[in-house]
């Protein structure tokens, strides 16, 4: 379950201990000085998201002393990228990673989270604005593979992008203007899949860093598919893959 952090100096302390939030609620209406104002800039340099809400909604959490501020933590410690590349290493195989490009909705996340352990993908990588967190509504979506999948949280998905490809490894985005059907891609080498948000899909300016453009072929009315059912087509065919080998590029 997630933990609700209520006060200016929990959180505060929290803050400074480098604890996984992932969200934090101020009220509308509270001071921006002092304790506050330490609050918000070391959100801001640890890229996380602040929502400015209704004192109600505050007192929702069942506590009359929030002070105007709660946060909340997040139900697992994220990874960083370089913890991912020693996944890899730890497991003899060539890099496998599922990159989210502002999913938001917490049950897609939760069931991206299930289908990429399953599947085999080392881990996953998603961003801190704009986008779901590891909550407990994501924890229990999963099933229970938020345990056993470790999930970086970075600012910035161009440049972990760029810090991949840096690594060898090939980036693919998942997106309907791609020039190669998905199954044509091989991905038994060091590879990661770039899947988009709800609605939105992929953002610009990942899709110029990616080396790879791939289309999910379609054959009905509707031009695209809810991001966990995409994520699943493409990891299973990763899987398929590295179990009997397949694809043309790169």
């Amino acid at each position: 379950m997630d933990e609700i952090i209520v006060g200016r100096n929990p959180v505060l302390e929290a803050l400074r201990a480098g604890r996984p939030i992932h969200k934090i609620m101020l009220a509308r209406n509270a001071s921006r000085h002092g304790v506050v104002a330490e609050i918000l800039h070391l959100a801001q340099n640890d890229g996380i998201p602040v929502e400015y809400v209704p004192d109600a909604v505050l007192q929702q959490t069942g506590s009359p002393k929030h002070q105007g501020i709660i946060a909340c933590a997040a139900a697992k410690d994220y990874v960083s990228l370089d913890d991912l590349l020693a996944v890899s290493r730890e497991k003899g195989e060539p890099p496998l990673y599922c990159i989210l490009d502002g999913v938001e909705d917490p049950q897609n996340l939760g069931a991206i989270i299930r289908t990429a352990e399953a599947s085999g993908i080392h881990g996953v990588i998603i961003r801190s604005r704009r986008a779901a967190g590891m909550t407990a509504a994501v924890a229990k979506a999963s099933a229970g593979a938020v345990e056993y999948l470790p999930v970086a949280r970075v600012v910035n998905i161009t440049q972990s992008i760029l810090t991949l490809q840096k690594q060898g490894i090939w980036v693919a985005g998942i997106d309907a203007t791609g020039n190669v059907d998905y199954r044509q891609l091989d991905v038994t080498g060091p590879f990661a899949l770039v899947i988009g948000g709800e609605g939105q899909g992929l953002s610009e300016l990942v899709r110029k860093k990616c080396d790879f453009l791939a289309r999910i072929p379609m054959r009905g009315k509707i031009g695209s598919l809810n991001a966990s059912v995409a994520a699943a087509l493409v990891m299973y065919e990763a899987f398929h893959q590295r179990q009997h080998g397949s694809g043309n590029t790169p």
